[in-house]
């Protein structure tokens, strides 16, 4: 199998380095692995805390909506959960059959001459089972996860560091080691898309036809790359001199139309 990674730059390109979300960015909130998560989740909390099945989802919602995260939420509150524990019920038990191979994509990062980075929440087993089920693993020259951003985690005496605190995108900078001016963020989280822009990274807005505030780009889905942002592949001088070189345009979209 041909690697994805590239050691080449794409110098011409305003961006040194695409940083990709994963879950609902890089495959579909249509697979059915998110309503498997949320609903992990509320196994997690009844299994471990007791709390009331039929109270589970809307903990889970205010969780959420309050600390980004269930985990950081629990332990913000004061519970003592082991992240493995955690991730073993939340992700240890995802259908990853629902995720399929995407040769589109694949093609698309194919393209991508830049540094390709992932940045998740998830652990560092999810993130590798999910890239895996697309056929992309190869494609990403380093992950940035749970594991990266809570290397000394104990059980109950640290904070739990997660998107969308600033402290989490500041981690991804230094281990990522990029400038933020030339770096491109893609998240599915408007949340995270914020923080994002607050360290200074170029946002973009996947599963959104409108962009939020903070969001320099909006995407309805990755494979719209080619379309909203050429950047990545011809500067913005190429643009305003010549136009997108049209064969090389076409070859790029060729390249991402592939069928099943």
């Amino acid at each position: 199998m041909d690697s994805c990674t590239h050691s080449a730059s794409a110098s011409s390109s305003p961006f040194d380095c695409i940083i990709f979300d994963l879950d609902d960015t890089l495959y579909s909130s249509k697979t059915g692995i998110g309503q498997a998560l949320k609903r992990n989740i509320d196994d997690f909390l009844v299994e471990k805390f007791g709390f009331p099945e039929s109270q589970a989802p809307a903990l889970r919602a205010e969780l959420f909506k309050t600390y980004g995260s269930s985990l950081v939420g629990l332990r913000s509150l004061g519970y003592d959960v082991d992240a493995d524990d955690y991730h073993s019920v939340v992700h240890g038990r995802l259908p990853y059959d629902l995720i399929k191979p995407d040769a589109k994509l694949r093609n698309l990062l194919q393209t991508i001459k830049q540094r390709k980075i992932i940045f998740t929440n998830s652990d560092r087993i999810h993130a590798m089972k999910a890239l895996d089920r697309l056929g992309i693993k190869d494609c990403f020259e380093q992950i940035i996860c749970f594991e990266t951003m809570n290397p000394n985690l104990s059980k109950s005496t640290m904070p739990v560091v997660l998107k969308p605190s600033l402290e989490a995108m500041k981690i991804a900078i230094d281990v990522a080691g990029v400038d933020p001016r030339s770096t491109l963020f893609l998240d599915d989280n408007v949340k995270n898309v914020a923080a994002g822009k607050a360290v200074g990274l170029r946002t973009v807005l996947i599963g959104r036809a409108i962009k939020s505030k903070e969001a320099d780009y909006a995407l309805e889905t990755i494979t719209n790359l080619v379309q909203v942002i050429p950047e990545i592949w011809f500067s913005e001088e190429d643009d305003q001199r010549i136009g997108h070189p049209k064969n090389e345009m076409d070859s790029i979209l060729s390249a991402t139309t592939v069928s099943a």
